[in-house]
């Protein structure tokens, strides 16, 4: 992607509030120009259900889940080669452009799960190793071999409905957890055999389906879950055996959520987006100011309702269906959804 200046609908500024010359001149540097999205299109065996990409040998890969239920390991190098050889810096051209329709070398395929599923999921101790979870409950893990990859034909089983979101530990190369449609947390080792690898499950972690979680890269014992309820709660693992209930919930999204992610370089801060087409950006660290309640807060009632870790609400895209903290440029949000890929970043962040 170049050219990231342009906004949906016009500036949307008059060029009086501009802060200096400077930043007249750098606005002006884009005026005119649409954002250029050079892509590569190729063809996949049915819908994607997920996608995930890792780096093996400084080479990129993806894990693609397939409507069909085929778990497919895809290889990106010729793709991104292609495009960092038509699209070098300084190209001129307007809007979105495509290189060329081909095949994405297939590096590993698997037919095993027996239905389509959405749980997916590369290590980030354990380069190569990656879990794949389906809808009736079923989770199968993937060790890289000499040439391929060596699928578990036996799958690690506890949930009773399907397996929306898995996530690796980020310090622990054999811990995972996983949520499900049958609205439970677990927490499971590999080490152990698969019968007894779910060592802690929160029957009851949200009302109805838990959609997503993400694990804390700065505090491994964070978690962060979203549900159909609207809700995001907070987990301390180190707490949750003796007190299983969430540390905090926040209620702002009217509608089921699709997405969450810790910033990558934040502490506390995390994005969200929900069914109801809204992104929110939160900053878990900040409390309310006591001199904000009682009589005061009678004066603004409609500022107090919400939460005051609330950062931002980001409207205007639609059905948005997943989104992600761009890991080099600080506060840079990508989102996908029904109009395509946005990208915006914000103050607050």
């Amino acid at each position: 992607m170049q050219n990231l200046h342009g906004l949906r609908g016009g500036r949307g500024r008059d060029s009086s509030d501009s802060d200096s010359d400077s930043d007249s001149d750098s606005e002006l540097e884009g005026e005119g120009r649409e954002p250029q999205l050079l892509l590569i299109m190729a063809p996949h065996y049915g819908g994607v259900n997920r996608l995930r990409v890792t780096s093996l040998g400084g080479s990129p890969v993806a894990a693609v889940w397939s409507e069909r239920g085929q778990v497919e390991v895809l290889d990106l190098r010729g793709a991104l080669g292609a495009l960092g050889t038509e699209f070098g810096e300084g190209d001129s051209g307007r809007g979105p452009k495509s290189v060329q329709q081909g095949a994405l070398p297939a590096l590993a395929t698997f037919s095993g799960h027996l239905d389509e599923g959405f749980g997916l999921d590369w290590s980030p101790q354990s380069p190569g190793r990656l879990l794949s979870g389906d809808v009736r409950g079923r989770i199968h893990r993937w060790e890289p071999r000499e040439g391929g990859w060596a699928v578990d034909q036996r799958p690690l089983l506890g949930h009773g409905g399907s397996v929306e979101d898995i996530q690796w530990s980020p310090s622990e190369a054999s811990v995972f957890i996983s949520c499900s449609a049958d609205a439970s947390i677990r927490v499971w080792d590999v080490r152990a055999p698969p019968a007894r690898a779910c060592q802690l499950s929160l029957a009851s972690a949200h009302d109805g389906d838990v959609n997503v979680l993400t694990w804390s890269r700065r505090d491994p014992a964070a978690l962060l879950s979203g549900g159909d309820d609207g809700t995001l709660r907070l987990w301390d693992l180190r707490s949750i055996r003796s007190s299983p209930s969430s540390v905090a919930t926040f209620k702002q999204h009217r509608g089921p959520i699709t997405s969450v992610q810790w910033h990558p370089g934040e502490s506390g801060v995390l994005a969200a987006a929900g069914e109801d087409d809204l992104v929110t950006q939160w900053d878990l660290g900040v409390e309310r100011d006591p001199q904000e309640t009682g009589e005061g807060a009678a004066e603004g009632e409609g500022l107090s309702e919400l939460p005051p870790q609330l950062l931002f609400l980001h409207q205007g895209e639609r059905e948005v269906k997943e989104l992600h903290w761009h890991p080099q440029c600080p506060g840079l949000l990508l989102c996908t959804g029904r109009e395509g890929i946005a990208a915006f970043r914000t103050i607050s962040v």
